[in-house]
């Protein structure tokens, strides 16, 4: 099996062939619901981060049950999947308030667990602020400080400093290498599809760091030396909410362009900033997740967010943009309007799509949208 195809199936697969070995070595699982939990404090227990996803789905007829239906399909799916006995693999959770819908699926979860037991044995919540300022900070901080108890508590482990320094820097090497991946993904010869691309971020947040780091090395040595696959398609950037799914970026590929950069929850936005691994190790986490600003749930940063985004659209030479959200999406619904307007007073033609989360999209129509937008970049 190819790297690449080792990736693909960490990204398409729950409980994929890596959570399975750390399983069967001994280790145990936590999964997460947003980017502003620290994988590092996680890994520092000695267990493995995994970012929670709702792939796999053929049905919510249970989590239906207990959400109402002008809610996003992803705290859902979720719900449906651990009702389903899909998230069996899990040995904890965290759920943070990424947007008020994922707030609820802590609640609806528990709810759900009354009629049929579903939760993992450690289940907790995350207070994230929703602004960046000092106190904010301080606030998350001591959060940070209360979870990293509560996970040292229930599995009988220690936390240490040293520990946490540790995966720091390692994480830090993880996101070194990923910047280096996206330099490969911009240069007018590159390498990879959208698609596979996609599959190796994804990668990122499922398995092992010390593996991910150690294949995604391997990779981008043979990318250097790979042929181009750009081939004259025209260069798209794919901007907005959840999106875990590489058969849509697949979907998006096959009118004739490929996706060279990315701004999506589950994308590149995970591994924008390094922290700082001298000095107050917890505090310098808080800082650096919490004005990590590329999410919309933060306020009074969109300048510092389009600034990004034109930013990443110059270093990647695109020739158009795809704003996607899942309907119901509240944030990037509403932001994804105004970076449109700002993107086409630059030339950039965009594209805005609501879809339906991971394999309830609705290919065809996504696929004629997608048409006309080449057909505009033409």
């Amino acid at each position: 099996m190819t790297i690449l195809e080792k990736m693909r199936e960490a990204a398409t697969t729950l409980d994929n062939a890596f959570i399975q070995q750390w399983k069967k070595d001994g280790g145990k699982v936590v999964g997460y619901t947003c980017t502003f939990m620290p994988s590092e404090i996680i890994h520092a227990a000695g267990l493995l981060p995994v970012r929670l996803r709702g792939i796999g789905i053929t049905s919510l007829a249970i989590s239906d049950s207990y959400f109402g239906p002008v809610i996003c399909s992803v705290p859902k799916c979720y719900v449906q999947l651990g009702a389903e006995g899909k998230f069996d693999f899990l040995d904890g959770a965290i759920i943070s308030n990424g947007c008020d819908s994922m707030r609820r699926a802590f609640d609806t979860w528990r709810v759900a667990d009354k009629d049929q037991p579903c939760l993992p044995k450690f289940f907790e919540f995350l207070n994230v602020p929703h602004k960046a300022l000092d106190y904010a900070v301080d606030f998350y901080e001591q959060d940070l400080k209360l979870i990293a108890d509560k996970i040292a508590d229930h599995f009988g482990v220690k936390i240490t400093d040293q520990a946490i320094k540790k995966s720091i820097a390692l994480y830090n090497e993880g996101r070194k290498l990923l910047q280096k991946f996206d330099a490969l993904r911009w240069r007018k010869d590159t390498p990879i599809t959208g698609e596979d691309a996609m599959a190796v971020i994804i990668a990122s947040q499922v398995i092992p760091r010390e593996e991910f780091n150690s294949l995604l090395g391997e990779l981008l040595t043979e990318l250097e030396k790979a042929p181009t696959i750009a081939n004259g398609k025209k260069r798209i950037m794919l901007i907005g909410s959840a999106n875990d799914d590489v058969d849509f970026v697949k979907v998006v590929e096959e009118s004739g362009g490929i996706v060279v950069a990315d701004t999506v929850c589950f994308g590149s936005r995970t591994y924008v900033d390094m922290v700082e691994e001298k000095g107050k190790l917890l505090h310098n986490l808080a800082e650096t997740y919490l004005k990590n600003n590329i999410c919309p749930r933060m306020l009074g940063f969109y300048p510092d967010r389009i600034a990004y985004i034109k930013d990443l659209a110059k270093k990647s030479s695109i020739d158009g943009a795809v704003l996607q959200n899942v309907r119901f999406c509240d944030l990037h619904g509403s932001e994804n309007g105004v970076i449109e307007r700002d993107l086409e007073e630059d030339g950039i033609p965009c594209m805005r799509l609501e879809r339906e989360y991971g394999p309830l999209a609705e290919t065809g129509r996504i696929r004629m949208r997608i048409d006309a937008l080449i057909e505009r970049m033409q």
